[in-house]
């Protein structure tokens, strides 16, 4: 292939990800920030029978739009899309905090979402447009960790600014952290500004987003909402189907696919998509399922329920850093996949063994079983998927894992939803009996993750090895998409290298840097 890294004279690679991944952080905090700000933004808005869509509304945005991003990143530049995105959710957020009924607030988190969608699948194309796959799990540890801290912090942080401040600061501290992004990211991040005269495949993004969101609306409304024999439910699934088949269909004509079918016949881009759905399900059934076991069965609080989760997103960072650093010594990484998987399947099995009898040291054994497992995968994944395309496809390759990581984390949310309230609905027991019931969900739920995890490790297995790319000879640019025009990006700083050994960033380090001379 003649994808291959830029090098060119400016900041150091970990100082240029500090802004990415700043951008990312955002993006998963306000996924799980609300959460605990929902029942004072009920009090204060009101709207109850509206609650649930202040999430969904989010995350469903979010879904729909990433893989928009994506295409968009390889027709018009990475950069000046990702600063677009901040853009927009910073613009989400300020208005999100001034709602005055839930319409609203249900309506500017719909915009804060499109943005996330930008956020997310633009920070992991950067990291492959500056980082060749040999050396991407040198940094793959950071990302990793910017994962975990937002999937602990938002909670922790939605109850901490709500106590102490009000709930529209968990949407207006996105503001100054957004600038900060922004301004870091425009200043230094140096990639060529790639434009090329295409059509915008307008019908296939409309297709995919009547097919993403019917698929989200009837895993959620299914058996709870409605009854799945109902009339709304048939419908979903009519529209589902009818807007699938029309997608690909629209695809396969388009002059410029928003997710072109070609790269589902890549065994190992489909391959990775498939590990992304199962990491997504796993890792959001355990982050919203285990606090609740945790306060209900195990009589913790809110807050320390969260510090709970830590056994489980420890091993996380540590088995990123691990597995990334090893595969950029030795271009290998098969192994790490089918190695996760594995410990994946032991974990989950081990959580659905839980009952009101089950202490927290063996629950956080089972956690930092599973934390192992996700940190020898989840990056992995978008590595693999990037190898497998050229430079020109990387956004769509990224935006591909990146959607169904979150479909795979929505589907998967609601499938385990629907397990947990089936477990628990038609017994009419009291306070006593209720951790009962709770642990018998949460058993059943955490059995069907374990074969979703066995799904995960067939398809690891049949992961093909492709020699990972490693970056140009020195002083050779990147080559462009063909028919491109390539200008240097508007606002790119040059700033002086200072001899000696390459700096670390949060403790990544010792490597040298991919963009040095």
């Amino acid at each position: 292939m003649t994808d291959s890294v830029p090098r060119r004279g400016g900041a150091s690679v970990r100082v240029v990800l500090f802004g990415v991944m700043l951008g990312l952080l955002l993006a998963m905090l306000d996924n799980l920030i609300v959460g605990t700000a929902l029942p004072t933004i009920v009090r204060d808005l009101g709207g109850a029978s509206h609650l649930s869509w202040v999430v969904t509304a989010y995350t469903l945005a979010m879904a729909i739009s990433t893989p928009v991003w994506g295409k968009f990143g390889d027709l018009r530049g990475r950069k000046r899309i990702f600063l677009g995105a901040i853009a927009l959710f910073m613009a989400g957020s300020a208005l999100a905090g001034l709602s005055q009924t839930m319409t609203e607030l249900i309506v500017f988190r719909t915009l804060q979402g499109l943005g996330a969608g930008g956020l997310g699948v633009g920070a992991f194309a950067i990291i492959g447009d500056l980082v060749s796959p040999r050396e991407r799990g040198k940094y793959q540890g950071l990302s990793a960790s910017i994962i975990a801290i937002g999937t602990i912090g938002g909670p922790l942080l939605g109850g901490v600014v709500t106590g102490h401040l009000s709930w529209r600061w968990a949407f207006y501290i996105n503001i100054p952290l957004g600038l900060l992004c922004f301004v870091w990211t425009a200043v230094l991040l140096k990639l060529p500004a790639v434009r090329r005269a295409a059509r915008i495949d307008w019908a296939g993004i409309a297709l995919l987003a009547v097919t993403i969101g019917s698929l989200v609306l009837l895993t959620s409304w299914g058996g709870s909402t409605y009854p799945w024999a109902s009339a709304p439910i048939a419908g979903l699934m009519v529209l589902a189907l009818a807007g699938l088949i029309a997608f690909v269909a629209c695809e396969r004509q388009a002059s410029e696919p928003v997710l072109p079918m070609s790269i589902f016949a890549t065994r190992n881009l489909t391959l990775a998509i498939v590990l992304a759905a199962v990491v997504g399900a796993t890792m959001y059934g355990c982050v919203l399922y285990l606090p609740l076991f945790q306060q209900s069965v195990q009589h913790a609080s809110a807050t320390g329920s969260g510090l709970l989760l830590l056994p489980m997103m420890i091993p996380v960072v540590v088995m990123s850093q691990l597995s990334g650093k090893t595969m950029s010594r030795t271009g290998r990484y098969k192994t790490w996949p089918v190695i996760g998987m594995i410990f994946m399947i032991a974990g989950t099995a081990g959580l659905a063994t839980m009952t009101v009898a089950t202490g927290r040291v063996l629950t956080s054994v089972f956690m930092v079983l599973v934390g192992i497992g996700l940190g020898c995968t989840q990056q992995m994944t978008t590595t693999i998927a990037q190898n497998s395309v050229e430079r020109a496809q990387l956004g769509v390759a990224s935006g591909a894992v990146t959607l169904f990581r979150s479909l795979g984390g929505s589907l998967g949310v609601a499938l385990f939803g629907a397990i947990f309230t089936r477990a628990i609905r038609g017994h009419a027991v009291g306070t006593a009996g209720y951790p009962v019931l709770v642990a018998h969900g949460i058993s059943g739920l955490f059995m069907v993750a374990a074969g979703i995890c066995v799904a995960g490790l067939v398809a690891a297995v049949f992961v093909r090895h492709v020699e990972l790319r490693t970056g140009p000879p020195q002083g050779r640019p990147a080559q462009a998409p063909p028919g491109a025009e390539v200008t240097p990006e508007v606002g790119a700083a040059e700033v002086a290298r200072v001899g000696g050994p390459p700096t670390t960033f949060f403790g990544i380090g010792g490597a040298t840097d991919p963009l040095g001379e």
